[in-house]
């Protein structure tokens, strides 16, 4: 969900801790004040439950999957973009 007005902000900072092989990404820098534990994240919140902080387990391989997510999302619009324009002759 987009925050009012329909706009993302910048990502205010992102890091990663090679020896612990985690990527973390700051959203805001509003105070945390509760934390949520999921298989491959630790996601920090506020008060309201907006994300704050997102700790990403095995950075290197998350950063791996998107680059192939976004690889793949490119060929696929490509090619439906080809089909359509082929369609239309």
């Amino acid at each position: 969900m987009l925050p009012e007005g329909g706009r993302m902000k910048a990502l205010n900072k992102i890091s990663y801790s090679k020896d612990a092989d985690i990527l973390m990404i700051q959203l805001s820098d509003k105070k945390i004040d509760d934390a949520y534990e999921t298989d491959n994240m630790i996601v920090q919140v506020d008060k309201k439950g907006e994300p704050v902080l997102l700790e990403i387990f095995q950075g290197k391989k998350f950063l791996r999957d998107i680059e192939l997510l976004i690889h793949k999302s490119t060929e696929t619009s490509a090619v439906v973009a080809h089909e359509v324009r082929v369609k239309k002759k």
